[in-house]
């Protein structure tokens, strides 16, 4: 179990990281899970049995905090009850590592892997009431404020009141809260009957390079093709596609049977106060015939139709047959032609608008 996020690596201790554990521990900085040795003669066994006994049982699991090589801190997920599909989580940082917001990312990776593709429908997470920095995190990682538990946790100190925080599978899909409710906020996962539709992370380089590159389909219809190489692509996935949250969000397509980027669906354009919004799409070369482009628009359309809109609307270069195709079949209806509306390669195409509306019967 491996998660990828903007800047960290969250995945399983094991023998590898046998060194670097050993000098966290003779550093005397306390964060790594429950049950970490005292001493640097444990840490074999604690690595290879230990730190794993939580998995083991079924009841959760300790990652690493990875970022760039360095262990930064560590996630856990904890006190996980299958059969109401529950679980509580909890994190660590190192003491040199704070305040970089390595906690929110970590939290929001695994939550939102585990509510979509871990089989959970709630996250739990508590926090000392006077605990300023974790109630923060809480609140940066899209969690719901719930109650305060009275005298539930017990510190050195004594007893102290627990501030109870949870995330649902619904609020993943909705996506994390925004200002005056309008913006998509970041990591916003969809499901659709054979896909799923995610954030771009930097592991989808490759595959975006290989889909541009050479394909003249893409070359034809899209301007930003042009010289396209693998840094530009790492570069997409890594920071522009997470560039506004407010206009827009897009999606990497993933098939949910495995296999390669299937391509990107994406919303544009956003009019919070008029409820219309724009939709867009390609899809790789080894993906195409299959029916995904239609799947994927029709999810990302229910999803803007439950965010409040209540238009949305397609644009095709009047020469791009297949993309035209594509809108009808996810139930769209063609509305004329923009004059000059579209860049393509080489330059300014017609367009053919299409539109869907919340009343229509797709």
């Amino acid at each position: 179990m491996t998660i990828t996020t903007r800047r960290l690596v969250i995945r399983p201790f094991g023998p590898r990281d046998a060194d670097r554990v050993r000098a966290i521990i003779e550093s005397e900085a306390r964060f790594l899970p429950p049950g970490v040795p005292g001493h640097v003669s444990g840490v074999a066994q604690w690595l290879s049995y230990g730190v794993h006994e939580l998995w083991r049982s079924g009841q959760g699991i300790h990652l690493a905090m990875v970022a760039e090589g360095t262990i930064v801190g560590a996630v856990s997920l904890f006190k996980t009850v299958w059969g109401a599909a529950t679980a509580e989580i909890g994190y660590g940082v190192h003491p040199a590592h704070r305040g970089r917001g390595y906690a929110p990312e970590a939290v929001s990776g695994l939550t939102e892997w585990m509510l979509t593709k871990g089989g959970l429908r709630r996250v739990e997470l508590r926090a000392n009431l006077d605990n300023t920095a974790s109630l923060r995190v809480a609140e940066k990682s899209g969690f719901t404020r719930e109650g305060v538990l009275r005298g539930a946790g017990f510190e050195d100190d004594g007893p102290h009141d627990l501030v109870v925080f949870g995330l649902l599978s619904r609020d993943i899909i909705m996506g994390p809260p925004t200002m005056n409710g309008r913006g998509f906020g970041t990591g916003v996962r969809l499901e659709s009957e054979r896909l799923i539709l995610r954030p771009f992370t930097g592991t989808d380089a490759r595959d975006v390079f290989a889909a541009v590159d050479g394909d003249p389909e893409i070359h034809r219809w899209m301007p930003w093709a042009e010289g396209y190489d693998l840094q530009r692509a790492y570069d997409w996935c890594t920071r522009f596609a997470h560039a506004d949250s407010v206009n827009g969000v897009q999606f990497a397509i993933e098939p949910k049977a495995g296999g390669r980027l299937a391509g990107s669906a994406g919303v544009q354009r956003a009019d919070w106060e008029r409820g219309d919004v724009e939709v867009g799409y390609w899809i790789s070369p080894w993906a195409r015939r299959q029916g995904f482009a239609r799947e994927a628009t029709r999810a990302v359309t229910t999803f803007l139709m439950m965010r409040g809109f209540h238009r949305v609307t397609l644009l095709a270069a009047v020469g791009n047959v297949a993309s035209q195709g594509v809108a009808r079949k996810a139930g769209f209806v063609e509305e004329g032609v923009l004059r000059r509306a579209l860049p393509v390669s080489g330059g300014i195409s017609d367009a053919v608008l299409f539109s869907l509306l919340k009343g229509d019967t797709a």
